[in-house]
């Protein structure tokens, strides 16, 4: 009886003990979070002493070594949104419709194959994708579309694609599988074909992990620094075509930090641009956090 008091005593210590190193764990990435915000506003925030939160963010020229200089990154801010939404629309597809693919339709032998594949893509440098956009695609483009160069809004949109696929596939494979396989042999039972069954059942009960997926994808080419460095173009202007060269707000930041004086207003401008990135990954998380949570909820509701 001693014996097995004290053995139920040392499995409430152990569960005590990983229960606080899950805590320290959880308020560790917490407390980096908020530090590096902290830091991004510190720095940031002076530039505002010179230039108005409006003339920053809706300025349409960025020239920030002038005299006088000019702070707009309304150019940057456009470039951005439009290399996450082009490099979206080829790489939202083609990585769901992989993933149903490798899950439902796919033979084992070839999902074997093609499944390590796709993992080995996700985990290729960005500096490999860039190299390649800028040597291999940028000339192919600049000679098929007659174009005055191959680095622009679409190269980088593509690659940044390239870049995410593999990320919404993997995911959204692993959220099809988690499916219960009850649900799918209970829609065969009922005389539903097999791809019916694909759209009215499994697709509707993976939707949240698929949402999921599409959200780190997107992400990932929100926040991409050293692909669009290579091969956006590097011009701080509105876009007006895909082919049109562009400087999103990452790799502004990348290719000017290390020329910016130190505590300058050039040097505050970058931290600016930082903040403007932040709030826009952060809104657009939340966003995506409530779409997941309304697809999770008309899934059930479907089921």
């Amino acid at each position: 009886m001693l014996a097995g008091r004290q053995t139920g005593k040392g499995r409430i210590k152990r569960e005590k003990a990983i229960r606080f190193l899950f805590f320290g764990i959880a308020l560790a990435s917490i407390t980096t979070l908020f530090m590096i915000a902290l830091f991004l506003f510190a720095e940031g925030i002076p530039i505002f002493k010179d230039v108005s939160v409006t003339d920053f963010v809706f300025g349409e020229y960025w020239y920030p070594t002038d005299d006088p200089p000019e702070f707009g990154i309304f150019p940057l801010i456009l470039a951005s949104i439009a290399v996450t939404l082009v490099s979206s629309a080829i790489s939202v597809p083609l990585g769901v419709l992989t993933a149903l693919y490798l899950a439902e339709g796919a033979s084992a032998k070839v999902r074997e194959w093609v499944k390590p594949v796709v993992e080995l893509l996700a985990a290729l440098p960005s500096v490999v994708i860039g190299f390649f956009g800028m040597v291999l695609v940028a000339p192919v483009l600049q000679e098929i579309l007659d174009i005055p160069t191959g680095l622009n809004l679409f190269n980088a949109s593509l690659m940044l694609a390239f870049m995410s696929i593999p990320t919404i596939c993997s995911l959204s494979e692993d959220a099809i599988f988690s499916v219960p396989i009850e649900l799918k042999e209970a829609s065969l039972a009922l005389g539903a074909t097999h791809w019916e069954t694909i759209a009215r059942v499994i697709f509707p009960a993976s939707i949240s992990g698929i949402c999921t997926a599409v959200i780190l994808g997107m992400s990932r080419a929100m926040g991409e620094t050293m692909v669009v460095l290579m091969v956006a173009g590097g011009a701080a202007m509105i876009p007006t075509s895909l082919f049109d060269p562009v400087r999103p707000m990452p790799a502004s930041i990348a290719a000017e930090m290390a020329e910016a004086p130190f505590q300058g207003d050039h040097y505050y401008a970058l931290f600016a641009t930082a903040i403007i990135l932040f709030l826009f990954t952060l809104a657009f998380n939340v966003v995506a956090e409530q779409i997941s949570h309304r697809y999770r909820q008309v899934g059930a509701a479907t089921l």
